[in-house]
């Protein structure tokens, strides 16, 4: 969404890894994939390649897209195969 000349806000969702550290999840922009080592790293992170992607797309003349909301709450549930 933008705010005013050049401000866009963006969801972002932080998700906790086994090792300590937060992958950074995007719902309007899959593409962008970050992490960071804590919390706060996985926020700068998120702004930093959000910002360049924004970048890279003016750049490119391509429109840059409102956020889209998520379809919906996300759906957690533990998939078991045997091999």
């Amino acid at each position: 969404m933008t705010t005013g000349q050049g401000s866009y806000h963006y969801t972002v969702y932080f998700e906790p890894q086994t090792d300590g550290s937060f992958a950074v999840v995007f719902p309007t922009f899959p593409e962008i994939v970050t992490f960071g080592r804590t919390v706060e790293e996985a926020r700068a992170m998120a702004r930093d390649a959000l910002r360049c992607h924004l970048k890279g797309l003016r750049k490119d003349g391509e429109a840059i897209a409102p956020e889209t909301a998520p379809a919906g709450q996300p759906i957690r549930e533990e998939v078991v195969v045997a091999i």
